[in-house]
Formats: structure tokens, C-alpha cells, sequence
């Protein structure tokens, strides 16, 4: 049988790539109070729309701010963001999808019509939708994401605990006297962790990009917070002074190409088929 090991040493250049870059921004996130940087809302315009120098690593945006500085400081509120909506997202799904796909018949009927409700609308319009009519803030914009995502962890846990569920060690475990709540969450959840593992990584890149692009419309983060998503904002206003822009920019490049470099790779490895492949 592969081990993790062998399969890291053997084909996951990419997965351990992306695990370093992830390492990286989270590393970034705890620690950038300790990086010698300047301040994330102090203004100077007598040194506004400075290119890239010694003394300002990323330049300067237009109010004299140190864009190194904000990049450091918004991957706090970015990977938190995202780590945060994912789960919220992956604890409601997997107990919705467990007890439609537990309880099956009409119940499942009726919760997985409502999911597909929520799936009929295009996620961005829909979390535009949501974290414009509660205000432009990061915590509703946290909360409108999470609403979109949560039917996906919904379906494929409705479809691995129907596919468990009639095993004999769950129907042992059944006739022995365990609860349902028991018998969902001790017998067929650890055995569905796997491929819920997978997508809640890819997931985890694709909210921080969603999320960024929520701020970059002006739903998510205020001013004058720093995030990359409003970073690139007001970088887009001044194309010219393409630094404002363009390194917040590859931070929300470099952490959803990481996180999707993490998922395939778990996915690889916990795939039966693709191991033997």
C-alpha cells in the first residue's frame, strides 16, 4: 500500500509545492507582527506612488502607505476570511447531507430540494446578493459566502452516507443498540472524511478569491483596512503605477494556486484509483 510518504516522494512536487506556499502565507498571517514593516494606515504624501526601493519593498499607494506593509498584514484578515468560511461551510453541510441522506425518503427529498435552490444561483451574484443587502463588512461577507457553499459539502455527504449506511459494520452497529447520531458521526463520518478533506482544501482558495472579490467590489473589507482585495481596487484606479495592484494581486494568485496544488494532491492519494494509476 502507498503511504503518504512515498507518494509525496514519488509524485507530489506540485503538493508539496503548494504545501509550502500555503505554510508560507499562514506562517505570514500569525507572525507578521513581527516582521520589521511599517505602519499598515499611516499616511505620507510626500512619498505617495513610489516604485518598488529598498526602503519600500512593494512602493507606496496614494495615500503614501507602505504596500508591503498592507499585503503582510491583509493575509490576517484574507486567509481568515476563507478558513472561516470554509469551515462554517463544511460543519452545516456535513450534518445537513448526513441526516437527508440518513434519514432518506421524503425528508432527503426536501432538504436536497432546498440545497439545489441555493446551487441554482450563480454563487458571486448571489453572494454579492446576500452581503449587500446585510452592509458591506467582512463578517457578512464571511456569512454570504458560507450560504453558498455549504450545499456542495450537503450533496456529497448525502451521497457517501447513502452509500454507506446499508454496510454491514454500520448495520452491525445498528442492531448493537447505537444511536443514530452515534451510527452517523462514529461509523459512516470517518469513513466519508476523505473526499470532504479534498474539497474543503480546493475550497479554501477559491473563498479567499471570493472573498477577495467581494472586497474588491466594495462588499467586503472597509478602508482603511488593508486586504487584497481592496488593494487591488484601488490599484485599479491607477494602472500606471502598476505595484499598487499587481503584489496583492499574486498574494490571492499564489495562496488559491497553493491551496488547489494541496488538493489534488490529497485527492491523488486518498483516490484508490488514481493510487494505482
Amino acid at each position: 500500500m502507498q503511504t503518504f510518504k512515498s507518494f509525496i516522494t514519488q509524485k507530489g512536487f506540485l503538493f508539496k509545492l503548494g504545501l509550502i506556499i500555503c505554510t508560507l502565507w499562514i506562517l505570514v498571517a500569525i507572525f507578521s507582527w513581527l516582521i520589521p514593516i511599517h505602519s499598515i494606515t499611516g499616511q505620507d504624501l510626500s512619498v505617495r506612488y513610489q516604485s518598488p526601493n529598498l526602503s519600500h519593498y512593494f512602493g507606496t499607494d496614494e495615500l503614501g502607505r507602505d504596500v508591503f506593509s498592507r499585503v503582510m498584514y491583509g493575509s490576517r484578515i484574507s486567509l481568515t476570511a476563507g478558513i472561516i468560511t470554509v469551515i462554517c461551510a463544511f460543519a452545516f453541510g456535513i450534518l445537513y447531507g448526513g441526516i437527508a441522506g440518513y434519514k432518506g425518503g421524503l425528508v432527503d427529498e426536501a432538504m436536497m430540494r432546498f440545497s439545489e435552490l441555493i446551487m441554482a444561483f450563480p454563487p458571486l451574484i448571489l453572494a454579492m446578493v446576500v452581503a449587500a443587502s446585510l452592509g458591506p463588512s467582512i463578517l457578512n461577507a464571511v456569512f454570504a459566502m458560507a450560504i453558498i457553499w455549504w450545499p456542495n459539502y450537503a450533496r456529497l455527504m448525502r451521497s457517501m452516507v447513502i452509500s454507506l449506511k446499508e454496510i454491514e459494520y454500520v448495520t452491525a452497529s445498528r442492531a448493537m443498540g447505537a444511536s443514530h447520531f452515534r451510527v452517523l458521526f462514529s461509523e459512516i463520518l470517518p469513513n466519508s472524511f476523505g473526499p470532504l478533506l479534498v474539497m474543503a482544501t480546493l475550497d479554501l482558495g477559491n473563498a479567499i478569491l471570493m472573498f477577495s472579490g467581494l472586497s474588491f467590489l466594495g462588499l467586503g473589507t472597509q478602508p482603511p483596512t488593508p486586504e487584497w482585495g481592496s488593494m487591488v481596487a484601488s490599484g485599479a484606479k491607477v494602472i500606471d503605477n502598476w505595484w499598487v495592484s499587481t503584489f496583492p494581486g499574486l498574494a490571492i494568485f499564489s495562496i488559491s494556486v497553493g491551496a488547489n496544488f494541496v488538493g489534488d494532491g490529497l485527492r491523488d492519494f486518498l483516490d484508490p484509483k488514481l493510487k494505482k494509476e
